[in-house]
């Protein structure tokens, strides 16, 4: 379990790269609406698995490599912004749980409808 430090630096470098995204030049990252999930950085601090999840996405593989050609820009800007003695290497992977939870959210109001329309139907 990692410790609060720990957490706080997670959080830290999430915030962080949120903002710095908006700010990347590459528009191979600009296909939709980027968000940050959340970040699992080792505790020694050399390694950080930065979670992304993107609403709209046209190409995902376009997309990744966008991000790991902007990673060393994005690097060296955490750098300035989380005061770190090591900052970490950014490892960038798909989140799909924001478009998991959209897609099951639909499927529940169609079935809330649908019950809807049976109970209108039974009373008739």
């Amino acid at each position: 379990m990692p410790s609060n430090k720990l957490n706080r630096i997670n959080e830290d470098i999430r915030l962080s790269l949120s903002r710095l995204l908006g700010e990347v030049k590459d528009p191979r990252i600009h296909q939709g609406l980027v968000t940050v999930t959340r970040t699992e950085t080792t505790s020694d601090l050399k390694y950080c698995k930065v979670y992304v999840s993107v609403m709209g996405l046209e190409s995902e593989k376009d997309f990744i490599r966008g991000l790991k050609s902007a990673s060393g820009w994005l690097r060296r800007e955490l750098g300035q912004r989380v005061k770190l003695r090591n900052v970490p290497e950014l490892t960038f992977v798909m989140d799909k749980s924001i478009e998991y939870g959209a897609h099951i959210s639909s499927l529940l109001n169609e079935l809330h409808v649908s019950s809807d329309e049976s109970e209108e139907e039974s009373d008739e």
